[in-house]
């Protein structure tokens, strides 16, 4: 499954938008556990390592990480660079549902 067929699902894929070097992005992988935990099936988490994915990364302009991208159906939801709390996300994804 490509990026573009994970995307256009119905159901609200969260993307996270990272690389192995960058700090702050470490900080956000215990809160998307703290956000699939709390929604379950209502979302779909996965991360795109911007240093080997750069077609995908220039395609979103992904320009600081972390950066976070709330998709459903394709179309953009959300854009959040920086560091969201799980309280965020979570009220986020709940509204696209």
């Amino acid at each position: 499954m490509n990026f573009k067929e994970i995307i256009n699902d119905t159901k609200p894929v969260l993307v996270d938008f990272y690389a192995d070097w960058c700090q702050p992005c470490k900080m956000v992988s215990p809160i998307l556990k703290q956000v699939k935990d709390q929604l379950g099936d209502r979302v779909k988490i996965i991360k795109i390592n911007v240093d080997h994915n750069p077609a995908v990364s220039a395609k979103y302009n992904i320009r600081s990480i972390p950066t976070l991208i709330l998709f459903k159906n394709g179309q953009i939801m959300w854009n959040k660079v920086g560091v969201a709390s799980a309280n965020e996300i979570i009220k986020k994804v709940s509204e696209t549902n």
